[in-house]
């Protein structure tokens, strides 16, 4: 399905986007991973890119058009996850996490749909349970998630006319560490009685991208164990 087709993972050098990565890797595809920091997996090509910079993200996008031709799937990513308390952001944090989560989604699928020419033409954007529910002081995150989410259906209704589909995912705790560090609570507490693991997001976007999925577009897919639809009561 995905063999010598090009795939695109924005934030791939750790945690889910490594993951994801992998997966497309292991089905084949050409994968191309950017991200400030190397990307080392084997079978996947690492390119350096602030995805938050349009000018990075256009000059990067034309240069694999020229190497590989048309582009096949992107995998929006990139993102921060830092929180702080409301009375301690500045204008350079806010900046920061906004451009990284939110305007690298659209600058990037932007890029990928001018030369989105093939079969497949899929774009996933990563957005979060947090822009659906919330903790204090998450603003900044909750605000860029949020904007991913209503930023998908957008993609999906404009890019529709040239036959890209555009789909979120929103994961929910997702471990990526050693998973001896978490508790039996810790799984307990999620109806399907264990925290998730990076694959369970990169198997949805091989899901979400194979074209026989083709009716599926400006959606969003919760993987987050039951969470979100868990009724919480103090007693």
């Amino acid at each position: 399905m995905f063999k010598e087709k090009t795939v695109i993972v924005t934030g791939a050098a750790e945690g889910i986007g490594n993951h994801i990565a992998a997966h497309f890797a292991a089905e084949g595809a050409r994968v191309i991973g950017l991200d400030i920091n190397p990307v080392e997996l084997k079978d996947v090509e690492y390119r350096k890119c602030d995805v938050g910079n349009f000018g990075e993200v256009i000059s990067v996008f034309k240069e694999l058009h020229a190497d590989y031709g048309a582009i096949h799937a992107l995998i929006n990513n990139a993102g921060l996850s830092t929180f702080k308390s409301i009375w301690e952001v500045d204008e350079q944090e806010w900046d920061r996490v906004i451009d990284t989560n939110l305007k690298s989604v659209f600058i990037c699928s932007r890029e990928a749909a001018r030369y989105m020419t093939e079969d497949i033409r899929s774009i996933i954007n990563m957005t979060s349970t947090r822009a659906f529910m919330s903790e204090p002081h998450t603003e900044t995150y909750s605000a860029s998630k949020g904007g991913i989410f209503a930023l998908t259906h957008s993609l999906a209704a404009t890019f529709s006319e040239k036959g890209i589909r555009v789909n979120s995912i929103a994961p929910g705790w997702i471990h990526t560490g050693d998973h001896t560090d978490l508790r039996d609570s810790d799984h307990q507490q999620h109806w399907s009685g264990r925290v998730g693991e990076p694959a369970d997001i990169a198997r949805a976007c091989l899901f979400l991208s194979n074209p026989q999925n083709s009716f599926i577009t400006g959606e969003c897919l919760n993987i987050d164990g039951g969470m979100t639809r868990k009724m919480i009561y103090e007693h």
